[in-house]
């Protein structure tokens, strides 16, 4: 495979990547706490950049220094993302101090939370990105530059993500009163669910808190 080519793939794959739906989930629950498109479309970008650098991290490592991640080791790096998505959702269901609202608009404190979940999600899923370039490309300067390239993609298609999901929320804000409100609480309930499914799925399913667990990464 030519250089041009691999680059090519690992961009579509990463905006592919970006679209799963535990990202897609926790990001809008984030992104629904403010009502500009602006401040959410730079959600996107902190969570894509916080991602980008736990996999290139994390994914050179296993690289260039042939790390073996035991089965246990990335249940427990997935187990973070459910715990990540309860947290996030009990945040939008619980109370919107008043004094919180003009930062919350600036996008500082949900930045700093989709940063945060950026990088658990980056760590989860960074040993499935390298074993997937490493069972394609034998050059590891040509892998580590894919890792790069394909953090480059999630970053692109999680700005698109929470752009496209800020749209109509900020119609919405301005057409009807509570309407943001209704969003965040529906998101927050999402972002629960979502989270307490994926760590029973985790924990018990794939046997992270039983003797023998399985672990397929992701």
């Amino acid at each position: 495979m030519s250089l041009l080519a691999l680059l090519g793939l690992g961009l579509l794959l990463g905006l592919r990547h970006a679209a799963d739906p535990d990202h897609v989930v926790a990001v809008t629950a984030i992104a629904a706490r403010t009502r500009r498109v602006l401040p959410a479309m730079w959600l996107g970008v902190v969570w894509g950049l916080g991602h980008t650098l736990t996999v290139f991290v994390v994914g050179s490592c296993i690289i260039l220094f042939n790390w073996v991640v035991p089965p246990r080791v990335g249940l427990a790096m997935e187990f973070c993302v459910a715990l990540a998505l309860v947290v996030v959702g009990l945040l939008n269901l619980g109370r919107t101090p008043a004094h919180s609202h003009a930062l919350d608009a600036e996008g500082r404190l949900p930045a700093g939370r989709a940063f945060t979940v950026g990088l658990v999600h980056g760590l989860a899923g960074s040993a499935a990105v390298a074993l997937l370039v490493l069972a394609t490309v034998r050059e590891p300067r040509w892998a580590v530059g894919y890792l790069l390239v394909f953090g480059l993609g999630t970053l692109i298609g999680m700005t698109l993500v929470t752009t496209g999901f800020a749209l109509p929320v900020a119609t919405a804000a301005r057409r009807w009163d509570g309407a943001s409100r209704g969003i965040r609480l529906a998101t927050g309930a999402l972002s629960l669910g979502f989270g307490l499914w994926l760590a029973w799925q985790i924990g018990w399913h794939d046997g992270l808190f039983l003797a023998t667990p399985t672990w397929s990464p992701h």
